[in-house]
């Protein structure tokens, strides 16, 4: 089996090591946009735009799915991907585990992107799976630019910020970005 995986940049990482971990016979492919990245500022339509040309990118190679690794990528450009490349590659979105974390009870706190903190999607999933829990959306901006770029004052700055804006009794904290994963010592830290 072959797995395309994309994302904006190197939270893609976090996502290819989840996946490996499930699947190790899995061939992997990842495609990514590190030199556009993030995508969390930009207008929905730009990352539309630059998902496709990266899943494009991953189709060449003929995977048995795609995964959007990306949240921001999920939330703003799920149908559109899905358009271009279903039925011929599955098309598997990521978005902030709302789900399972509300399951658990509440309070619960959502660190995400600007895009996808307050979207339409991320909102609807909160209405669907956390509608009896009290949920906080986190928008964490700079955040995953710093992960990229291995800027860690900057990180150390994002995520003091996103802690002081986190309500004290939250239960959980759901990371809805893939570049959150590779600070979430820090972030637990912080917390």
């Amino acid at each position: 089996m072959k797995i395309a995986l994309m994302d904006s940049g190197i939270g893609l990482l976090a996502a290819a090591a989840a996946v490996r971990r499930l699947r190790p016979d899995a061939d992997l492919v990842l495609s990514s946009d590190p030199g556009s990245m993030p995508w969390g500022p930009r207008t929905p339509e730009d990352v539309t735009a630059r998902a496709l040309a990266v899943a494009e990118a991953a189709a060449l190679h003929r995977p048995d799915a795609l995964i959007v690794a990306c949240n921001t990528a999920s939330v703003r450009a799920l149908p559109a991907l899905r358009a271009r490349l279903e039925p011929d590659v599955p098309v598997i979105g990521t978005v902030p585990a709302i789900k399972p974390a509300a399951a658990g009870g509440g309070p619960v706190a959502i660190w995400a992107t600007p895009a996808t903190t307050g979207s339409p999607y991320q909102r609807g999933l909160i209405e669907e799976f956390a509608g009896d829990v009290e949920v906080t959306e986190v928008a964490c901006p700079g955040l995953a630019d710093a992960v990229e770029h291995a800027d860690q004052d900057a990180v150390d700055a994002a995520v003091t910020a996103a802690a002081a804006r986190t309500p004290k009794d939250v239960r959980a904290v759901v990371l809805g970005c893939t570049h959150y994963e590779l600070v979430a010592e820090r972030i637990r830290a912080a917390l």
